[in-house]
């Protein structure tokens, strides 16, 4: 369900996700929070609905929010309301 979805923060599964390449670092992108917590505790990377794989650790409020983490996530959005 996608109110689990909170900034910086996979929905969608990613068949090759991209690593720090560095374009990607300049954005926040949306993950699951369960996903976010756990990499909190583990130390364990998460993937972001645009493909991104990182470690979360800094704030995600002084970010732009990823272009197509965005758009992944509103067309999620509207085929959920149209079902």
């Amino acid at each position: 369900m996608l109110s689990d979805l909170e900034t910086i923060t996979p929905v969608e599964t990613v068949l090759d996700p991209t690593t720090d390449n560095g374009d990607h670092d300049r954005f926040a992108h949306y993950a699951r929070k369960s996903d976010i917590t756990e990499s909190a505790v583990t130390g364990k990377p998460v993937v972001a609905l645009c493909g991104k794989m990182w470690i979360p650790n800094r704030n995600p409020d002084k970010y732009q929010v990823c272009p197509t983490c965005k758009e992944i996530y509103q067309r999620k959005k509207d085929a959920e309301n149209a079902g």
